[in-house]
């Protein structure tokens, strides 16, 4: 088995809001990976006195123990324990009930000898290559299928670049985000019942060779710059290791003059070789 990990922060003068760990059992056979995205939020306006590198640390080192040692869980019982031990560390302190109180997205796999299974939440994803070579994205894609007036609205800001149109825009999307009425989409902050809403799913272990979890600040050299399919950004990672994904997504985002949303993003990639 072999794991290797690269998580770059978007300015080295700010701290990484990523987090990426890795657990392999003391004995026996498997093991758990987890890869998170903070959610950046302006400065001052996310009710927290903590921030969200702390958040994404927490979270993270929970789910990497939960998903770890408590195989009598599923995963999305594994994050929302997560969830609920992290709100609990800082409630007393902090406003979670803040629509910007800090929140990540998440992607989860766990393996032993017989299974390997999945979880993801938001825009964050996982790629799995299959014992034949085939390799499959797991993807949540309801940030993505926005409604259509807010379509209209982040489109309008793409030709315009008004900054009137983009707090709008930023405002509606801040609106779907854990909406109570199920109509937008879900990030992992201080409400447990999110995990419920996760694309999750599970594999014979036979069937999965090799795992490969990216935020979307790595995703973006297929989501964003168009330079290969999943299938091609999997070949390289897999030839080139994680770092030169990475190089290949900064060289891509320093060639754009005039960027339509961040110009740089945290970069986190993790490949577990399971084989």
């Amino acid at each position: 088995m072999r794991i290797e990990m690269i998580s770059e922060p978007s300015d080295p003068q700010r701290p990484n809001e990523d987090y990426a760990s890795a657990a392999l059992p003391a004995s026996g056979s498997g093991g758990a990976l987890v890869v998170l995205d903070g959610v950046t939020p302006p400065v001052g306006e996310d009710g927290c006195v903590h921030g969200v590198p702390w958040f994404v640390a927490r979270l993270g080192g929970s789910l990497v123990e939960l998903s770890g040692a408590r195989r009598d869980l599923t995963l999305a019982e594994c994050l929302a324990a997560a969830i609920g031990r992290v709100a609990d560390i800082h409630r007393e302190t902090c406003d979670l009930s803040h629509p910007r109180t800090p929140q990540a997205t998440v992607v989860v796999a766990r393996w032993d000898d017989h299974q390997v299974e999945h979880l993801v939440l938001s825009d964050s994803a996982l790629l799995v290559e299959t014992d034949n070579g085939t390799v499959f994205p797991v993807l949540d894609r309801r940030l993505a299928e926005l409604p259509p007036s807010v379509r209209s609205l982040r489109d309008r800001v793409r030709v315009t670049g008004d900054a009137a149109d983009r707090d709008a825009y930023v405002r509606a999307v801040e609106g779907l985000r854990n909406a109570a009425d199920g109509s937008g989409f879900y990030t992992a902050a201080a409400e447990p019942s999110v995990a419920a809403h996760a694309v999750t799913g599970s594999h014979p272990r036979p069937e999965v060779r090799t795992l490969l979890a990216l935020t979307d600040g790595a995703t973006r050299w297929t989501e964003t710059f168009h330079l290969g399919d999943w299938s091609a950004l999997f070949t390289l990672v897999r030839k080139e290791g994680p770092r030169a994904l990475v190089a290949r997504v900064r060289t891509a985002e320093a060639a754009v003059r005039q960027p339509r949303g961040k110009p740089h993003d945290d970069a986190t990639v993790l490949l577990a070789d399971l084989s």
